[in-house]
């Protein structure tokens, strides 16, 4: 039976990677036991250790430590084809295998278990495995919450220990970690239920909703962690004598608290530990009539309950009870993820269009279409002029409501709960300044423009997002200009936080890599960031990157150590923005092993990027227009392909992006407006039809022409350049990246699907190119490796080596369906739908196999 076969492949192919997951997880540990904390790449040991080597001594690097944060953005973006429900047996499976192996279990006892994983797998076996309906946005955040209520709470406090341990191994003085608050911190943020760029669903009403259950979850986990910390802390007066500085602070905060601090004393007589807990409890926002203002004030006070158990020697309590504590306010605060809120730049264009148009100024309605010149200068008048566009009973458009309805919520989070909980007015497709500033008017309309004496400033930051090639490179003169603008310098002072103010600039890395290649995308990140970074220095303003990075490397993913060392130097100040997307999410986060693993490699690599390793060095100079070249060369063959005449039909026959379409798998539509073209497909859907069909065309497509290119006409050039692939870091990432794409597609299965387009004409228009440049890119990469990539890269070759089996039939299964389903459907058969269930199986298994989608 072709379903049940395609289902037992899917659940292989899952269990597999379960496995290795396991299996990666014993090799770190065997590898830290044998050699050292210094043995993992990537990992604070190593870090550590490089830092030394770099000439940074130890007060130095620990005084740098306060300032590195790393924030993982969690998004909803539809590449998880599984339901919530099939993740969560995978999480139980894995629990099974972690538990089947503990040595102490009898025979009857691991008995027993392997009977309870067998039900597990009957119960996956028998459980529906696609969507049958797109997911709700309240499944998103659900799902999303998951991670930020179950997963990350237990890890944060292993950060901490991880880096300590770390820290004494290399032989540094323990006492200059002593402030755990000082420490590198990890945050969250989410765009679930904020990011409403063609997304029609997310409404005001949703951003309200989303904001007040982060916040409700929050307080539910610090509540339930000062709890266990109240039993942890059973320490009796009569033992020890509390501290006298305990004492008057128990005595003033329950005087503050009236009844609520009376009630926490007499909870617990003799317990002056718990009784302070209690009081703590009894602050928490919601909780009663003296709440904190802010979770910086339980920091402290959780702190200075540490001390006092310092103060009595109690030295072990304060480290191992109090301080994980602290350090989940510091991580979740009161707001558990910062909510950025997303909205394209033509949605905003056609909001002040309908904005101009009901306040009565001529041609108001065809804003859209004027020129820059005009754009800013009525934009800056307007932010000038005290008076609304519009009156409170106006009838606007739908756009303009849509943006200040969200607006006032906004507005109101600020004035009831703080600014927390709201990150960053981000605007996807920035492509002129007037495209920033028309964010502001509309601030200003909603109430989130307050006037100083020195004039008008926004209380939430407008965040640029350069997402195609060109964009990247016009990014420096809109960010130049844009931060001279008195309204962005008076909004991020009064945002600031520390002595410098900083600019956050979002870049996107999955449309400039559809719009020109994997070489010419990740190079023309390298040098935007480059430049902007040294525009912000220029202004007195810190440029802080969030990167926009996906499930898979034609939309930025990678080896995390290697692409944060592939950051240019001096980019990175200390603060860290990346999205984690779809399956990338569950992939790296749904153990807490694996979560610990993944969150070092950022906190750690951030550290070595941001105090400088000799990795993290400027290379030759000489290299740079180099790489501009290849960068140009292999943007041309990419676009010489995908702007030939007939090219859209043949990528909507060869992939099955139809399927991908006709799928349940996020709440987003996969287009922005529905039009047929590359330009309107997201970049998600794009790299997913590529995946399943084989080809991952935009992991490596045009890479080879550019070097062989440059082998033919400059053979010196070309060998200086070979010569530091493996020492500069941006360049091996690049080439690193575009090997393991290469080795994943398959010629074989992509002729496969080949056949799917029925003109044969039209097929070797387009495969024999494709074919051809995959064949030379391969000579050009085993000749920079130094042999076949399957001898060179063995973990890659050997990974999909255990794959194939499993994936195979599916592809053959996958492309007969296709074929019977455009058929029939083309007949204008009623029941051709009916093969879409094991079509998408077929999808989802592939997924499984590949372990990515978009």
């Amino acid at each position: 039976d072709a379903l049940q076969l395609s289902q037992a492949l899917s659940i292989a192919l899952r269990l597999a990677a379960l496995a290795e997951e396991n299996a990666a997880v014993h090799h770190r540990r065997d590898v830290e036991t044998a050699e050292g904390l210094d043995a993992i790449s990537g990992l604070w040991g190593r870090i550590l250790s490089d830092l030394r080597a770099s000439g940074h001594d130890p007060e130095a690097i620990a005084q740098a430590f306060a300032d590195i944060t790393v924030e993982p953005v969690l998004t909803a973006h539809p590449t998880e084809a599984k339901r919530a429900t099939v993740l969560e047996v995978h999480r139980d499976l894995y629990l099974g295998l972690i538990a089947n192996e503990n040595p102490r279990w009898t025979q009857r006892e691991k008995d027993e278990i392997r009977l309870q994983v067998a039900a597990i797998l009957e119960r996956l076996w028998r459980t529906r495995e696609i969507f049958l309906e797109r997911p709700e946005l309240s499944d998103e955040l659900r799902n999303v919450t998951h991670y930020l209520e179950r997963v990350f709470p237990e890890v944060v406090p292993w950060l901490d220990r991880r880096l300590r341990a770390a820290w004494e191994d290399a032989g540094f003085d323990p006492s200059l970690l002593a402030d755990v608050t000082k420490l590198p911190t990890v945050t969250f943020a989410t765009w679930v239920g904020g990011d409403r760029d063609g997304h029609p669903f997310v409404t005001a009403e949703v951003t309200q909703r989303t904001l007040g259950q982060l916040r409700t979850t929050a307080l539910k986990l610090l509540d339930g962690a000062l709890s266990d910390l109240a039993r942890h802390l059973s320490l009796s007066d009569s033992r020890q004598t509390p501290p006298p500085a305990l004492v008057e602070w128990l005595t003033e905060t329950a005087a503050e608290l009236g009844e609520a601090g009376e009630a926490a004393i007499k909870r617990n007589l003799d317990e002056s530990w718990r009784q302070a807990v209690n009081l703590m409890r009894a602050r928490l926002p919601g909780a009663g009539t003296y709440p904190y203002a802010v979770a910086p004030e339980l920091v402290a006070d959780l702190m200075r309950l540490a001390d006092s158990l310092r103060e009595i020697g109690a030295d072990r309590l304060a480290t191992q009870e109090v301080e994980p504590v602290a350090r989940l306010a510091q991580s979740f605060g009161f707001h558990l993820a910062a909510l950025d809120i997303r909205q394209n730049s033509v949605f905003h264009d056609r909001a002040v269009a309908q904005l101009l148009e009901a306040a009565g100024v001529a041609d108001g309605a065809s804003f859209a279409d004027w020129d820059e010149e005009s754009r800013r200068e009525l934009l800056t008048t307007e932010l000038a002029s005290p008076r609304p566009l519009h009156s409170p009973d106006a009838q606007l458009g739908p756009e303009a409501e849509a943006v200040l309805s969200c607006f006032r919520v906004l507005r109101d989070e600020l004035r009831n709960h703080g600014s927390a909980g709201v990150g960053s007015l981000i605007v996807s497709m920035t492509r002129n300044v007037s495209d920033l500033l028309v964010v502001f008017l509309l601030a200003k309309e909603a109430g989130l423009l307050v006037r100083d004496p020195d004039g008008v400033r926004c209380l939430i930051p407008v965040v640029p997002l350069f997402e195609t090639i060109d964009d990247l490179e016009r990014s420096p003169d809109v960010l130049r200009t844009f931060l001279q603008h008195p309204v962005t310098r008076r909004t991020l002072e009064g945002c600031a936080i520390g002595p410098v103010p900083v600019q956050q600039v979002m870049v996107g890395y999955s449309d400039s890599n559809k719009d020109g290649g994997i070489l010419s995308s990740l190079w023309s990140l390298y040098r935007a960031q480059e430049t902007l970074a040294g525009i912000g220095a220029e202004n007195g303003i810190a440029v802080s990157f969030f990167h926009g990075r996906g499930g898979t490397i034609s939309r930025g993913a990678g080896p995390t150590h290697r692409f944060l060392r592939a950051l240019p130097p001096g980019s990175l100040t200390g603060a860290l923005r990346m999205t984690e997307q779809g399956e990338t999410i569950s992939r790296k986060y749904a153990n807490r092993i694996t979560a610990e693993y993944h969150l070092e490699l950022l906190l750690a690599g951030s550290a070595a990027a941001t105090i400088g390793t000799k990795a993290a060095r400027p290379t030759a100079s000489t290299l740079i227009p180099v790489m501009d070249e290849l960068a140009t060369v292999s943007r041309a063959a990419y676009a010489e392909l995908l702007h030939t005449d007939r090219f859209i039909e043949f990528f909507r026959q060869v992939t099955p992006i139809d399927v991908i379409e006709s799928s349940r798998i996020g709440s987003r539509p996969s287009r922005r407006s529905g039009r047929p073209s590359i330009s309107d497909l997201r970049a998600i859907p794009w790299v997913f039809a590529w995946s399943q069909s084989r080809f991952l065309l935009s992991g490596w497509y045009g890479l080879g022409s550019a070097l062989d290119g440059l082998r033919e006409s400059d053979r010196a050039t070309y060998d200086q350049l070979i010569d530091h692939v493996f020492e500069w870091p941006p360049l091996h990432y690049i080439i690193s990246n575009a090997a393991t794409s290469l080795a994943t597609s398959n010629e074989e299965i992509m002729r496969w699907y080949g056949e799917l387009v029925q003109d044969e004409a039209l097929r070797q228009t387009f495969l024999a190119p494709i074919v051809a440049e995959r064949h030379r890119t391969e000579r050009i990469l085993e000749e920079i490796y130094g042999g076949p990539l399957r001898d060179r890269r063995p973990n890659i070759s050997r990974t999909l080596e255990l794959r194939e089996p499993g994936l195979r039939p599916l592809h053959k299964h996958q492309v007969e369906q296709i074929a019977e389903w455009r058929s029939r459907r083309a007949d204008e058969d009623p029941n051709a739908d009916e093969l879409l269930p094991d079509l998408l199986l077929t999808v989802s298994a592939i997924a499984s196999g590949l372990g990515a989608t978009g």
